[in-house]
């Protein structure tokens, strides 16, 4: 729910921001249980890298299902608030390739599971070795689902994307402002018809667009986005809309009078 007209992110940008915030995926293979993988990263020529368990079945070509879970930064009723699914091909990347692959991933997202891959200079394998296996998922089709339906993306709209310039520290800054600034949170929360101000309202995330709230009552949960009145790209830019949301006289640049 929207309560004034505004753009808010594309389907591809919320997949990209996803892709940065989620930790843990889940990777299902085709005739395989399905397996916890820590390294998932769109690559330039549209594939998604990804690590396996050394003794994962990584048949060449295989189906696979990569899903991505984007949870709430607080302790909600429902806690997800979307899931990504991305299905194709899954290919093990040739022994030769691993270190090239891993300095193109580490340029971008120098994730510490990337230490963990194993490239031609790791050794023989041990029993209870945590390293894990790269291989590549050729994009077949990419679905998320949320609150208001399912809806799919081609990989060039998701290479064309970029994540929102706030999702890295999303969690931090809405677990802040839910424990050390609920008079923030109420004044947003008086922006609400009367009707949804009955229910418990807790923040449930930013972005360059607006905020989001969500509101828990005994008839059911809903989402709601407030609007800023113009994209924001930096911190300042996030701090001053904010307070236009929250009716602050001092956004403008007036000054309390003194006593």
């Amino acid at each position: 729910m929207t309560l004034a007209h505004c753009p808010a992110p594309t389907t591809a940008e919320r997949i990209r921001s996803t892709c940065v915030r989620a930790g843990g995926a889940l990777l299902a293979v085709e005739q395989a249980e399905p397996l916890t993988t820590p390294l998932h990263h769109l690559v330039a020529d549209g594939s998604f890298a990804v690590g396996a368990p050394l003794d994962a079945p990584l048949n060449d070509g295989a189906q696979a299902v990569l899903e991505l879970a984007d949870y709430a930064p607080l302790p909600l009723r429902e806690p997800i608030r979307s899931l990504v699914w991305i299905r194709g091909g899954l290919h093990r990347v040739p022994q030769s390739s691993v270190r090239e692959l891993l300095d193109l991933i580490a340029e971008e997202h120098p994730h510490p599971a990337l230490l963990q891959v194993q490239t031609p200079n790791s050794g023989p394998v041990r029993p209870g070795d945590t390293r894990y296996l790269l291989a590549r998922l050729e994009i077949e089709s990419v679905v998320v689902t949320d609150a208001t339906g399912a809806e799919a993306v081609d990989a060039a709209a998701l290479l064309a994307a970029q994540p929102d310039p706030f999702c890295g520290f999303e969690s931090c800054w809405i677990r802040h402002l839910d424990s050390a600034h609920r008079d923030v949170v109420a004044r947003l929360a008086a922006r609400l018809p009367a009707r949804l101000r009955r229910g418990d309202v807790r923040p449930l995330g930013v972005d360059r667009y607006g905020m989001r709230l969500r509101v828990e009552s005994a008839d059911g949960d809903r989402d709601i986005r407030l609007p800023f009145h113009k994209p924001v790209d930096d911190v300042p830019g996030l701090s001053q809309a904010i307070r236009v949301l929250m009716g602050c006289p001092f956004v403008n640049g007036l000054r309390a009078r003194g006593n």
